[in-house]
């Protein structure tokens, strides 16, 4: 593995402990205007710095990312499908390598559909995207979709993992399952695990933990940080998990805390707002130009 690759990768998953917290705000590129994460600019600011990268689209990261920030981004480069469409499995590569390099980004994401009918085409997209981006020392990650058809248990899971793995990707996003280690073990390249649909707080971070636990280097979580209602706490109490080994009780506690210290703190920007006077108030003075009333 040459010198950039290694530089690249180790920017998202820390090598000093072998974790990595990504933050996923590219559903756009299927769903569109996503529940809350409507205005990408907005949502992103206050998260930014609390994780290790940023998963997105090119045209998110050109309009909602300050440029002169650190965190590192990993783009996805595959799409052609939308969820109103026949078939959301028929991706195809839809970003060069040079626009990538351009976004300097630090890895490229892709979606393979392991058992759906573009099985094929989005393995073998796989391939030659490895092939590319290695010329450059770029890593690749590897989404293993899934779909109501497909199913999340071990088997599938691990058989989608290994393909992605076999193909060259270096990282592998995945789901969490029963049974996750066996899924681990059969990967031989981190896997990271997907946030998935919204779920209460404290259920997100025992998937997190679970995770952890069985293996993964960490999570790629979106819609359990930001349609939670305290997205900045979230992210920091699952971070206390990936990053200080945190257990559930510890980081649920601390959600609590930065939540209810969120709400006073918006109760309170709220109470000052009303109380400051309104300064285009037409204030109550007699109009000078008005004709007065004569004297008898």
């Amino acid at each position: 593995m040459d010198w950039g690759l290694k530089n690249r990768l180790s920017r998202i998953i820390k090598p000093h402990n072998n974790r990595a917290l990504m933050l996923a705000v590219d559903h756009g590129y299927f769903l569109g205007p996503t529940e809350k994460l409507e205005n990408p600019k907005k949502v992103i600011a206050p998260l930014l710095r609390h994780c290790d990268s940023l998963m997105l689209t090119r045209g998110v990261q050109r309009t909602s990312v300050p440029a002169e920030t650190d965190t590192p981004m990993v783009l996805r480069v595959s799409g052609g499908s939308s969820i109103i469409g026949e078939d959301l499995s028929q991706e195809d590569i839809t970003v060069s390598i040079q626009d990538a390099i351009r976004l300097n980004a630090s890895a490229l994401a892709m979606s393979v559909f392991v058992g759906s009918k573009y099985e094929y085409q989005t393995v073998v997209n796989l391939g030659k995207l490895v092939s590319e981006a290695e010329q450059y020392g770029i890593p690749v990650l590897a989404v293993t979709a899934v779909g109501k058809e497909l199913g999340k248990d071990a088997r599938y899971l691990s058989l989608a993992c290994r393909m992605a793995a076999e193909q060259g990707a270096h990282i592998v996003k995945t789901y969490y399952c029963d049974n996750f280690e066996k899924v681990v073990e059969s990967c031989p390249v981190p896997i990271i695990v997907a946030g998935g649909k919204k779920i209460p707080e404290r259920d997100a971070l025992q998937l997190t933990y679970n995770a952890v636990k069985a293996g993964a280097v960490g999570v790629d979580m979106g819609r359990n940080i930001w349609q939670s209602e305290h997205p900045v706490a979230m992210i920091k109490a699952t971070r206390a998990i990936i990053h200080q080994n945190a257990n559930v009780d510890q980081a649920f506690k601390m959600y609590k805390k930065l939540a209810s210290e969120d709400s006073q703190k918006k109760s309170k920007g709220k109470k000052q707002n009303k109380k400051k006077p309104n300064q285009n108030k037409s204030k109550n003075k007699p109009n000078q130009n008005k004709p007065q009333p004569k004297k008898n």
